[in-house]
């Protein structure tokens, strides 16, 4: 038996209950009927509780022993046999799934329309002009894609100066460029405005274009198929406005037209070369609107640009 008096804690030390107990926080067995109850109590509340039962008259407790935890009884494991039988199955015949590389994909020939304007040279605005417009006819009519020619609402094919000296490539159409069928008008294209405002430039003195010319379902990243069936139309209005400058939007686009592995992110900040044309690599801008700590590399990217527009080097 334990005289109650004896079990009150000092004020100032914490009474080692046992070895799980937390600093000023020991734990106290209180019996209780036939259950025995292990509290996690502070000092102040041990005291508390046993300055009540000693008002109460009882003047001692009975002393608690608590059973040992038996051990675990051990549990023979099984090795699995060795699938030897699955290695002479039909099933380790069947051939893996094949993934799409740059390497297995195949461009379609070109059109002789779109082929005799490669061929052709495009001197005044006119001409350009001219161009483009039988260049986008061909589009217009394009299923090289199946899935993205029944899905779309009409093509997307590229806006802007015939003549410019900069050119805007991005991925390809969203859901408002789909509805209005032109390049770079949802969110992404407003913010790519205040940028080309920015900029202290025009919209209209930019021919902006994109690696695709149809939606992709569910606004997902061209494959490289549709990326190849698509390229003959960007080389024809690479060829028709012959830009001095190419600004690839984000991975997709300058992965595509400069033939890289790497990351945007790897490719930013220096000119590259294309034909004829300086290429400078930055984020697109539905990036910038989910990540905002990356429009001041972006705005680096373009003030890089503009300085070398404006030096007429």
């Amino acid at each position: 038996m334990w005289q109650l008096r004896q079990l009150l804690p000092k004020p100032a030390v914490a009474p080692p209950f046992c070895e799980t107990e937390r600093p000023g926080h020991p734990v106290v067995v209180i019996p209780s009927g036939k259950e025995t109850f292990i509290k996690t109590m502070s000092s102040r509340a041990i005291r508390q509780f046993l300055q009540m039962m000693i008002s109460s008259g009882v003047s001692h407790l009975p002393t608690v022993i608590l059973p040992k935890p038996s051990p675990r009884p051990k549990i023979p494991t099984k090795r699995s046999p060795a699938p030897t039988a699955l290695a002479n199955s039909s099933a380790s015949t069947l051939p893996a799934p094949k993934q799409l590389d740059r390497q297995s994909v195949v461009a379609p020939p070109v059109s002789e329309l779109v082929q005799g304007l490669l061929e052709s040279s495009f001197q005044s605005r006119e001409q350009k002009t001219e161009g483009l417009l039988k260049l986008a006819e061909v589009v217009s009519g394009c299923q090289n894609c199946p899935e993205l020619a029944a899905g779309r609402t009409q093509t997307v094919f590229g806006v802007g100066n015939p003549a410019a000296k900069i050119m805007f490539v991005g991925e390809a159409p969203g859901a408002d460029e789909d509805r209005k069928g032109e390049p770079f008008v949802g969110p992404a294209g407003q913010l790519l405005d205040k940028i080309i405002a920015a900029c202290a430039l025009q919209r209209s003195e930019i021919y902006i274009c994109n690696i695709l010319r149809c939606r992709p379902p569910g606004n997902r990243n061209p494959l490289p198929q549709e990326a190849a069936n698509c390229r003959q139309f960007l080389d024809g209005q690479i060829k028709i406005v012959n830009p001095e400058y190419i600004v690839c939007w984000g991975t997709v686009a300058a992965q595509n037209l400069l033939g890289e592995q790497r990351p945007v992110g790897q490719l930013r900040g220096k000119f590259l070369a294309y034909g004829n044309a300086k290429v400078l690599c930055t984020y697109h801008p539905s990036y910038l609107l989910r990540n905002p700590s990356a429009k001041k590399l972006a705005w680096e990217d373009m003030q890089l640009l503009m300085k070398e527009v404006n030096s007429g080097s």
